[in-house]
């Protein structure tokens, strides 16, 4: 049954709650962003991919069910002033503050894993970009660090990437909702990046993707349907405000950071990217450069 403490009615109070579970497909994104490391990317990438879906299913369940077990009275846990559920579940449930947090000790090392690893999924992006040009000062981004240490490590975009994330996390302590518009229109936007590529697949009868060395046959079909119609959902959705009435403290500002952006975004490519961005190098477009630049060496070879 549903007990919502939002204002919301008890179906649309659920989907709102999805936010935090639409955290859990973020994973995926930090895969992709490391397919340039990775040997065999074409089969190992989506396994990964599909595997942690699959991590995230198991390990959800096994944390989650326990809690909900052992859940005291939900009025007290949505007037909590930290917003944080959790701790306050177990320590109830223990009744002892240094088991509660032994307990917790498991998330924090999860949360800063977690945060390891968006740091170096977000470098990977930032230097990937750079490496085409899509970035102002593209010529620091996309050096890659040659000393022993720290070989082949795009050292520069991921402190750019560092960087950001503290200036974010700045913006709690003068703003909680600005900080929660920004923390939300992250989820946003990587719906937004999963569905283009997504669309684009689906509307052109899935011909890139056929012979692919990774293949869900029929299912990929269904897949991609689930996909997009999840993105026209979870869109809007994450832009709604967690309680009503709305204040001006707790209204989702995430839409206008998110028009925001798409706004800079635009111009920025109309003023430069249209004519300087090509995008990402594909496989045709290496197979071509070695192909022409065989050619030119033969060329070269007869004239001597």
């Amino acid at each position: 049954h549903f007990e919502p403490q939002s204002g919301w009615t008890p179906g649309w109070s659920f989907c709102v709650g999805l936010l935090q579970a639409a955290y859990a497909t973020s994973s995926t994104g930090m895969i992709i962003s490391m397919c340039e490391e990775v040997q065999e990317p074409s089969t190992q990438v989506p396994k990964a991919m599909v595997a942690t879906i699959l991590i995230n299913l198991g390990a959800g369940l096994m944390f989650l069910l326990p809690l909900l077990f052992v859940i005291p009275d939900l009025a007290t846990l949505a007037a909590l002033a930290s917003g944080q559920p959790v701790p306050t579940i177990i320590a109830t449930a223990v009744g002892s503050p240094g088991g509660a947090i032994g307990l917790l000790i498991p998330l924090m090392v999860l949360g800063l894993i977690c945060g390891i690893g968006c740091t170096t999924a977000a470098s990977r992006c930032v230097w990937a970009f750079s490496r085409d040009g899509a970035i102002p000062g593209s010529k620091w981004w996309k050096q890659v660090n040659n000393t022993t240490a720290l070989e082949g490590v795009p050292l520069n975009a991921m402190m750019l990437s560092m960087v950001v994330q503290i200036l974010l996390a700045v913006i709690y302590f003068g703003s909680v909702a600005a900080y929660n518009a920004f923390s939300g229109v992250g989820v946003i936007c990587l719906t937004v990046s999963y569905a283009i590529p997504i669309a684009t697949n689906l509307f052109t009868g899935r011909k890139h993707v056929k012979g692919a060395d990774f293949s869900l046959g029929p299912l990929g079909l269904f897949c991609n349907i689930v996909a997009l119609a999840w993105s026209c959902l979870a869109v809007p959705l994450f832009c709604m405000p967690t309680t009503i009435p709305v204040t001006a403290t707790l209204m989702n500002y995430a839409s206008v950071v998110f028009a925001a952006f798409i706004i800079i975004a635009g111009v920025w490519y109309v003023v430069w990217g249209q004519k300087n961005y090509q995008g990402p190098p594909t496989h045709e477009d290496t197979i071509l450069e070695a192909r022409g630049s065989i050619s030119e060496a033969r060329r070269h070879s007869k004239v001597a």
